[in-house]
């Protein structure tokens, strides 16, 4: 298994037409209608913007039931600042998603299927994207109890509120890394980053959302006003500082999403923070970076929702306290102790959400339904404008000036932030990156592409039955995007600068390489590479199963030009002796770029390789109709039958654009050919890409089912997206 991918591709290679299973059948199904193109309100200007010339904001009006009211004027509407009215200048009505995106299930649609393998998407680019939306999870504030409740409900939410255009997140307040490079349209990833959610014990949240009384507790007086009994004071520095450890986290969120487009908003899931100790004076240190964390929200058009995970609370007296020695009034005492520190901690999460335009969901034990109002709630806002004085920026009397907006039609709700610090956009905005690393990292870390110096990615998973788990990339690098100068002896030669990162699914990076290349290359090869590129290969060891995304960029050294590729990879954990299926190399039959992988010496050394097809092969996966699409990858885990001592597995494949299945294959038995590792084994054959399907992004899905596995079937899948050309 050295050889591990040379002789799987060599298998497709060799049998063009030939698949493992039974040939699979020419796709002649014409795609489905293309959806209609809506225009992305955030391709030019923010949603919220504050400048001397110009205030905008944006209002969200809602009916009595929740659903957005989108037929107001600019008549309906009275807006003020530091209680002076303003004429409006600016107006419009901005709907965010469209409709069929967001339609709610009906009655009588069927429940899904737990085994199906999951609907894969093909990759989201800056333009197409309606939504962006952090799940801030609370870690250094919830309880064991609650975070049990939080992520089965974000198990839900990304299952069924995730929609194609929407990029998400899953932050832990707790992470402290980076924050943009975990944005993603994969739910792959998403689900993977929820898996990594723990309890953190030295956190301000217990076992329990309520904790009990126990018998080696200091006991609490028996005068009911005495706020020692249930918050004892020594416990306030370590109150203060973790919530301000949350909010700043928070603020470390919202500046990570200040850049990316969409209609942007974080949902804080926690179980509170509270705004003043033990004694009722206000926790300074939290209000002074709360303030701070609105303003920098609002400038970034960011709405939060905040949302207690704690649900209904008890805090009656229950069997698990412990009153001995307490007496009546001491025990009449804990209940109302209890509720008042449930409503302090509420009211910091309040706060947050209404100043930025958001809610707050509390005493509502279905956190899942609370993820869907939210959701629902960004479908559409207005933006409204008006030319501010020059009070509004006097740097004299630096001042926080609130917004007051009143609509003149009843019966209706409205939202908005609470308004913004004196100082304009230009003067807030943060410096651009200076260094090479700062440029470096800067691209890495944003979830989308830079194209100034284009790449192509592919990253494949891949076990070794003696090396263990590994991930194998492809990096194509277009030759004319590089900078290349005349040498003495008549070659050329090009410097760049070249860092991969890869992180787990939560965004911890695990592993980063750096370095600079220079390459020369003769005349002919220098004709070749400029006309097809170059691509490198990469190997790259993995010792723990999970999700990872690796991320790489390059920087060229004469023109500063920039370009990188990411993809996430999920890594099974092949010991737990399910069945998985390895990563999928597609590539063009009619092309000669992968005819280096037939020879075994090669041994896919790291390092650059020519290529003859920048489209068609592994790396750029773009193919014309009509031509024939090749796939390969390995089946790990096959259970063995004991009547016949062979796998029982069926294969199908499956093509979709857009989320939607355009086709289905018919499932196929396969059959293991005389192999002898049954552990691993190879699954390669073809693909005729019909005229009837209409230029475009397409995923490839390989489905595999296994029926020898004591009467319940287990199901795998994987998939590779590929573009269709004109």
């Amino acid at each position: 298994m050295k050889n591990f991918l040379n002789r799987l591709v060599v298998v497709a290679l060799l049998s063009p037409r030939l698949t493992v299973s039974a040939q699979t059948p020419p796709v002649t199904q014409p795609s489905p209608p293309a959806a209609p193109q809506t225009t992305n309100p955030y391709d030019d200007d923010d949603v919220v913007r504050i400048t001397t010339n110009l205030v905008q904001f944006d209002v969200t009006v809602t009916d009595k039931n929740g659903n957005p009211v989108s037929d107001l004027k600019p008549e309906d509407f009275e807006i003020s600042e530091n209680g002076q009215r303003q004429e409006i200048s600016n107006f419009s009505y901005v709907a965010v998603a469209a409709s069929s995106t967001n339609a709610t299930p009906s009655k009588t649609t069927a429940k899904p299927d737990p085994l199906a393998p999951p609907i894969p998407l093909a990759r989201l680019s800056s333009e197409a994207v309606r939504r962006t939306i952090a799940l801030v999870v609370d870690d250094l504030g919830l309880s064991a109890e609650s975070i049990s409740q939080v992520q089965g409900a974000l198990r839900k939410f990304v299952n069924q509120q995730v929609q194609p255009n929407d990029l998400v997140a899953v932050i832990r307040t707790s992470g402290g890394v980076g924050v943009s490079q975990q944005f993603t349209s994969d739910k792959r990833q998403l689900l993977a980053a929820i898996e990594r959610i723990r309890w953190n014990p030295s956190g301000r949240g217990g076992i329990s959302a309520i904790e009990p009384l126990r018998y080696d507790e200091p006991k609490p007086s028996t005068d009911p006003t005495d706020a020692s009994n249930f918050e004892g004071n020594e416990n306030d520095y370590v109150e203060q500082s973790y919530a301000v450890g949350t909010l700043g986290s928070i603020n470390y969120v919202v500046r990570g999403l200040r850049e990316l487009p969409g209609r942007k908003s974080i949902i804080l899931l926690s179980d509170g923070f509270q705004l003043r100790d033990s004694k009722g004076n206000s926790n300074t240190r939290a209000i002074d970076h709360l303030d701070r964390l609105i303003d920098a929200a609002n400038r970034a058009s960011v709405v939060i929702y905040t949302m207690d995970a704690r649900g209904v609370a008890i805090t009656d007296l229950t069997a698990a306290d412990d009153i001995s020695g307490v007496g009546i009034r001491g025990a009449r005492a804990i209940p109302m102790n209890r509720s008042r520190m449930l409503f302090d901690t509420q009211s910091g999460l309040i706060f947050l959400a209404k100043k930025t335009g958001g809610f707050n969901i509390h005493n509502n034990n279905d956190l899942g339904d609370g993820l869907k109002q939210m959701i629902a709630d960004q479908n559409g806002y207005y933006l409204i404008g008006y030319h501010p004085d020059a009070t509004s920026f006097d740097p004299q009397r630096l001042r926080f000036n609130n917004f007051r907006v009143k609509l003149k039609r009843s019966g209706l709700q409205v939202r908005y932030r609470s308004g913004f610090l004196g100082i304009s956009d230009e003067k807030m905005k943060p410096a651009p990156p200076v260094t090479t690393n700062q440029k470096m990292e800067k691209v890495l870390m944003s979830p989308f592409n830079a194209t100034d110096a284009q790449l192509q990615l592919t990253s494949l998973f891949g076990n070794d039955a003696e090396t263990g788990s590994f991930l194998r990339s492809f990096l194509h690098i277009k030759t004319q995007d590089l900078t290349f100068t005349d040498q003495p002896d008549g070659s050329h030669q090009a410097v760049f600068d070249l860092m991969a990162i890869t992180f787990r699914g939560d965004g911890v990076p695990v592993d980063q390489v750096g370095r600079t290349y220079t390459i020369q290359l003769k005349d002919d090869v220098y004709t070749r590479a400029m006309r097809s590129g170059f691509v490198y290969v990469t190997t790259l060891p993995v010792k723990r199963p999970g999700g990872y995304q690796y991320r790489v960029a390059i920087r060229d050294a004469a023109t500063e030009r920039t370009g990188s590729a990411g993809q996430f990879v999920e890594i099974p954990d092949l010991t737990k002796d399910r069945l998985q299926v390895s990563g999928i190399a597609a590539f063009g039959s009619d092309q000669a770029s992968f005819n280096l992988m037939n020879d075994p010496s090669a041994n896919f050394t790291d390092g650059p390789r020519p290529s003859d097809d920048p489209d068609a092969g592994i790396t750029g996966r773009r193919f014309h109709s009509g031509m024939v699409l090749q796939y390969a990858c390995y089946l790990f885990n096959a259970r063995i039958d004991r009547a016949t001592g062979q796998p029982q597995l069926k294969t199908q494949l499956k093509l979709f654009r857009d989320g939607k299945e355009v086709f289905a294959g018919h499932e196929s038995a396969y059959d293991p050919a005389g192999r002898t590792d049954l552990k691993r084994l190879p699954f390669a054959g073809a693909l005729q890409l019909g005229a009837a399907l209409t230029p475009g992004q397409y995923v490839l899905q390989v489905v595999v089912t296994d029926s020898a596995s004591g009467g319940k079937k287990r199901t795998a899948s994987q998939w590779v997206d590929f573009e269709i050309l004109p």
